[in-house]
């Protein structure tokens, strides 16, 4: 059964979409509806490890994930963005190098603007390769904050 929560961020509401075992979707939208009453063990973990993660208190997120849309390419680059650490960026040029298609920069661009699972899958530690923010599907004033975010020390 799928179960959709939203969660009020510091930087706007979230949707948070999960099946009975694993997260499927978190994005920025502009209205809440209403939550259910009782919230699924994977919704409550979620929901906990936001709070820490806006609090400063968490670094690396600990829900498991499953990619319901995509392509093979897509996926290939949000499995790469799982593994920038918190705190860092990387360009999307690495990104299209870490994947083994360092020409498909533009192509990497589009996988991070298709990302279905922002924040815990870090595209907002995806800058422009001169280290300027560039793209950010949920506006870059949000990209900013979040980077400004995980560099308090």
């Amino acid at each position: 059964m799928k179960t959709t929560y939203y969660y009020n961020s510091p930087i706007g509401i979230l949707k948070l979409c999960c099946s009975e075992s694993s997260l499927e979707g978190l994005s920025f939208v502009q209205y809440a509806e209403e939550n259910p009453k009782q919230i699924s063990k994977i919704l409550s973990t979620c929901k906990e490890q936001l709070d820490r993660y806006f609090s400063g208190k968490l670094k690396s997120f600990d829900i498991p994930i499953e990619f319901t849309k995509g392509t093979e390419f897509q996926q290939n680059v949000w499995k790469a963005l799982q593994n920038i650490p918190y705190g860092e960026t990387r360009s999307y040029k690495d990104i299209a190098t870490i994947i083994g298609n360092p020409k498909a920069v533009r192509a990497v661009g589009g996988a991070n603007n298709k990302n279905p699972i922002g924040i815990i899958i870090p595209c907002h530690r995806v800058i422009g390769s001169s280290g300027k923010l560039v793209g950010y599907a949920s506006g870059l004033d949000n990209k900013e904050w979040l980077l400004k975010h995980e560099n308090k020390k």
